[in-house]
């Protein structure tokens, strides 16, 4: 058994682990349901998304580090791009997932490789290299130690390289509410977390169908299920297990994330913020030449 196949086995025992403890929630296994609805027009949504943010046509002859693969449809953009792609995930299933990914649409493919590894490890990230595109959407501030985390996404960064990260926006008390919700899904047995997921998002989902009422258009509140995409290519069911779940969780203000990457040689060349509520602000920067 090689190196690699060891450190392999003993992040996923880890993550058991963790997720046995009540102290993590299991993404992958939200992922590995999402794979059987991905399709190829949210493929093209995650493309899009890759182009504009990095304000890009293609990502030929470049380097890309997928840090949270998740299900991989990211990994599979960029490979679909043109870039040599380096994923990993901490998460057992993620890991799978972006594996099935590869199989499904660029078998045995030399140029994008898949690993099982932990964003805190520094000895790890910095045995990756160096790459031209380090990507981690709403990841970091899953690790259960985000700001460590956020550092060593610095390491694998080429100099003059592009950074891009998604992290939760710091919205006070209702992060806090948030983060109650969160760790007592994670800890709750089996059978209650389906029920206390449909409880917690009951109050919004019937305002919104009630708005869609008042305004004598039903379908509106029906097509938003049946119809929903998300921005990054989701069903809507898995999105919202996916929030109601996502323990651990931490959370930033968008000048926490500028100066944390200022005061480490980085320049902000673009910007998406979630706006006053709970989504995620987007930031690319990019690694000032020495």
């Amino acid at each position: 058994m090689n190196t690699s196949m060891v450190e392999n086995l003993n992040v996923a025992e880890q993550h058991r682990n963790e997720v046995a403890n009540g102290e993590r929630f299991e993404f992958g296994k939200n992922w590995s349901a999402f794979l059987s609805v991905l399709d190829d027009e949210r493929i093209d949504t995650a493309v899009s998304s890759l182009k504009s943010m990095l304000e890009v046509e293609t990502l030929e002859g470049k380097t890309f580090l997928d840090i949270g693969s998740g299900s991989g449809l990211f990994s599979l953009a960029a490979r679909k791009l043109g870039a040599r792609v380096h994923s990993f995930d901490f998460d057992s299933n993620s890991f799978a997932c972006t594996k099935e990914l590869r199989k499904r649409y660029f078998p045995n493919d030399p140029n994008w490789r898949i690993e099982q590894g932990s964003a805190l490890d520094a000895d790890y990230v910095a045995s990756l290299g160096k790459f031209d595109i380090v990507y981690s959407w709403g990841v970091l501030h899953h690790t259960g130690e985000m700001w460590k985390a956020l550092e060593n996404a610095v390491i694998p960064t080429k100099q003059g390289g592009k950074l891009f990260i998604a992290i939760y926006n710091d919205t006070g008390n209702q992060a806090k509410r948030w983060h109650w919700i969160k760790k007592t899904y994670c800890r709750l047995p089996g059978l209650l977390k389906t029920p206390f997921a449909v409880l917690t998002i009951l109050p919004e989902e019937t305002k919104r169908f009630a708005g869609s009422l008042l305004r004598l258009n039903p379908g509106e509140y029906i097509r938003s299920w049946t119809h929903y995409k998300g921005s990054r290519g989701m069903n809507h069911w898995y999105d919202i297990i996916d929030w109601v779940g996502g323990y651990p969780y931490e959370v930033a203000s968008v000048d926490e994330i500028f100066e944390f990457y200022k005061a480490r040689g980085f320049n902000l060349t673009k910007v998406k913020s979630g706006g006053v509520g709970l989504g995620c602000n987007e930031f690319v920067f990019e690694k000032v030449l020495a």
